[in-house]
This record gives structure tokens, C-alpha cells and sequence, in this order.
């Protein structure tokens, strides 16, 4: 691995992102997230308005008349990334790759969280899970965490996002914002780990695209090599009908994991490689904090 190239590489993306954590994604950033959580704070007498729902029975028996619990938001949030670092986001039709992307929302994220005194923290997964980053403050541990996403080297190709669900729904303790950055090319059933993850924590589902993966090229009879499961098989890309048919079946996958993740009342951004991931992402948390 050359070191000295991954070093330009979070250099750069560090001066690109915390430029934009400052300007695109600071206003809306905290506000576009549901509360990190409530802290018990006190229990009051009932007092004629307040919500009949917040009523501490238990205490409202032994005294005979009715009294409330009161909570406190608490001030900071933990923003936590589940990246997808299986084969398929290391390749690429053109020069950047689905890492490529993950690395620079993962730092856009990182950088706004530092900027709003909230915690990061990171797992890495392919078919097993590669790395955990527990959350964490300050530009230090933002520069760890970005560290990890583009300078790690995946041990495993497949991808087991059930799995990863699972084990980060053990591992978090507190409620969470989690950002699930993936292409959701995995195999199994994710629907019910994610349905569980999401009923205790804020769950964001950046969903990652290459668009040049999306059409066949013009090349006659060409071998394609899946680098997951390492499969070989022959298409003819000149042919109009299989190019139509790839292209539906691509339009159909997507179709379907949107509507999956949707069903499951998880916010679904998809981001395409070659666009203005950053400004897209902006608008984004722009109208989820004006609905929330």
C-alpha cells in the first residue's frame, strides 16, 4: 500500500470537507436529526395542560393525587457510520470508486459532528466486520476515523450486512444517529436486523451508486468478473436486447432496495459517483429537518 499517497489523500479530503462542514451542512446538520435521547430529570405535581401521557402512575398512587416525570433532551448526539467496505465498493468503472464516495460523506458527516460538539464513531464491514472505532470527540478522533475509511485494507470481499446490523445493534448502547453507507449488493435478508436497529436509533441509509456500472459497454462478447463472488460469466454487450435487459434489471434492483428500505421507515438518500454528493446531501438534511 502506498502510505504516502493515502496521507495526500486525507489531507485533501480534510481541507475539502471541513471547508464544507462549515458552509453546506452547518445549518441544518443537528436539526435534521431526531434527539439523541431523554434523560430523567425530576417528577413534578400535574398541573392543568401538561400531557396526561408523561403521568407517573406509580408515584401518582402513593400520593394520592397525580404527578409527572419530566425529562431533559440530552445536549449531545453520537453520529455513527456503518460503511460497506466488501469488493464492490473498492471497484469502479471510472477513476473514483464507492469507497471513494463513502470517504468523502464520511468526512463531510465527521467534520459537521466535531463542528456541533457531537461524537463519531465507525464500523467497517465486508463479509465480517473489519474495524470498530468506538464514538468519540474532537478534530483528533474525526481524523482517526477518516484515517480508517480510506487507509483500510478489507480482510474479507463478500458482504454480510445482516450481520454487521446485528452486531451494532448489541454494540450501541445509547440512541444513535447511524448513517448505513452501502450499494446494498448483499446477499440474505437485511429487512428484519435493520426493522429492529431503527425501532432504538435514528437510521439514515446513504445509498451508494456508479452510474457507469449501470449500462454495458459497446465491446461485442465480453467476460465480466463479479469481485465478490469471484463468478465469471460471458455477455454480448452488442446486442440491443441484453443491453435492455441489463439496464431493466439494474432500474428494478434499485427500485426495489428503495422501496425496502422506505417500507421499513428508514430516510433513503441515493448518491451517484460524478455528481455533487455534498450539495445533494445538504437539500437532503435541509427538508428532513423541516419535516422533523
Amino acid at each position: 500500500m502506498d502510505w504516502k499517497a493515502i496521507t495526500r489523500k486525507i489531507r485533501l479530503l480534510e481541507l475539502q470537507t471541513r471547508k464544507e462542514s462549515c458552509g453546506l451542512l452547518a445549518g441544518e446538520f443537528r436539526s435534521a436529526f431526531r434527539g439523541a435521547g431523554m434523560e430523567f430529570e425530576e417528577v413534578r405535581e400535574y398541573l392543568p395542560g401538561d400531557d396526561v401521557r408523561a403521568i407517573d402512575w406509580n408515584v401518582t398512587a402513593r400520593q394520592g393525587k397525580p404527578y409527572l416525570k419530566r425529562f431533559r433532551e440530552e445536549r449531545e448526539l453520537t453520529i455513527f457510520f456503518l460503511v460497506d467496505c466488501s469488493a464492490s465498493s473498492r471497484f469502479g468503472g471510472g477513476p473514483e470508486s464507492l469507497g471513494d464516495l463513502a470517504s468523502q460523506l464520511c468526512a463531510s458527516l465527521a467534520f459537521s459532528a466535531v463542528k456541533s460538539n457531537d461524537k463519531t464513531g465507525l464500523m467497517l464491514f465486508s463479509d465480517r466486520i473489519e474495524k470498530y472505532l468506538p464514538p468519540g470527540k474532537g478534530v483528533s478522533h474525526a481524523m482517526r476515523l477518516l484515517r480508517e475509511v480510506v487507509g483500510h485494507i478489507p480482510a474479507g470481499e463478500g458482504t454480510d450486512l445482516p450481520a454487521a446490523l446485528e452486531t451494532l445493534g448489541r454494540t450501541l448502547k445509547r440512541r444513535s444517529v447511524l448513517f448505513l453507507l452501502s450499494d446494498f449488493q448483499a446477499p440474505g435478508d437485511f429487512r428484519p436486523a435493520l426493522q429492529r436497529l431503527a425501532r432504538r436509533h435514528d437510521v439514515i441509509a446513504l445509498l451508494l451508486r456508479d452510474p457507469s456500472l449501470e449500462e454495458l459497454p459497446r465491446g461485442g462478447l465480453m467476460t465480466f468478473h463479479d469481485p465478490e463472488t469471484h463468478q465469471d460469466f460471458l455477455l454480448d454487450t452488442a446486442c440491443p436486447r441484453t443491453r435492455a435487459a441489463y439496464r431493466q434489471r439494474i432500474q428494478r434492483e434499485q427500485a426495489e432496495r428503495e422501496r425496502q428500505l422506505s417500507a421499513l421507515g428508514v430516510d433513503t438518500l441515493p448518491l451517484s459517483l460524478g455528481e455533487d454528493v455534498l450539495r445533494k446531501l445538504s437539500v437532503f438534511l435541509q427538508r428532513r429537518a423541516r419535516r422533523l
